[in-house]
């Protein structure tokens, strides 16, 4: 029928084609480089689309950080679902630490940005402490709180320190460690 509008967008993969390069952009040019005529570039969409799809650049930059804490949380909660013993658990963190898969050179990049821009905008800190409770929460399928708690710490802290020291990190120092926290704070493991 002429003059209708067809219920099919024609472009359905759009939105998070823009998310998608929003990352891109951020991970390259860092928030403080992150336009939308950049971002629209980076998508193949016209400018107009930014608009149509996010309130400004702000609201954009939030739903981008929200989908790279959502990527990032189902990893690490895979991660930890494969697990079947309190030691596959603890080798599963010291993959999350170690490991190529998880916090990769670009997702260290994003989460510094993410972090430093969080602490200017309420709803990307809200986002942070969402992807805090997830990660935590992930770990409660192996450990009691107050080792998911010091778990995640490290799980959070080491990477950073990889990605500024440009370095790998020591495998067995790292795997020490956590059998080391697991082990003091929770010596007797029970059902979780």
């Amino acid at each position: 029928m002429a003059g209708t509008r067809r219920e099919v967008p024609n472009d359905p993969g759009r939105r998070e084609r823009i998310l998608d390069a929003a990352l891109d952009v951020v991970a390259e040019s860092g928030v403080h480089g992150t336009t939308h005529r950049r971002i629209a570039a980076r998508a193949g969409v016209p400018l107009g689309s930014l608009t149509y799809y996010f309130e400004g650049l702000d609201g954009l930059l939030v739903q981008a950080f929200a989908r790279l804490a959502d990527a990032m949380s189902a990893h690490y909660r895979a991660t930890l679902e494969r697990a079947a013993t309190r030691e596959d658990a603890e080798a599963a963190v010291v993959e999350l630490i170690c490991g190529p898969e998880y916090a990769t050179s670009r997702e260290m990049a994003l989460i510094f940005e993410m972090y430093a821009y969080a602490n200017h905008h309420p709803e990307a800190m809200a986002i942070m402490r969402a992807w805090l409770l997830r990660s935590r929460e992930s770990l409660k399928l192996h450990f009691p709180e107050h080792v998911c708690l010091a778990l995640d710490v490290l799980i959070e802290g080491w990477p950073i320190h990889r990605s500024v020291e440009r370095a790998p990190l020591d495998r067995g120092l790292v795997a020490a460690t956590v059998r080391a926290i697991v082990g003091t704070l929770d010596p007797e493991p029970q059902e979780h």
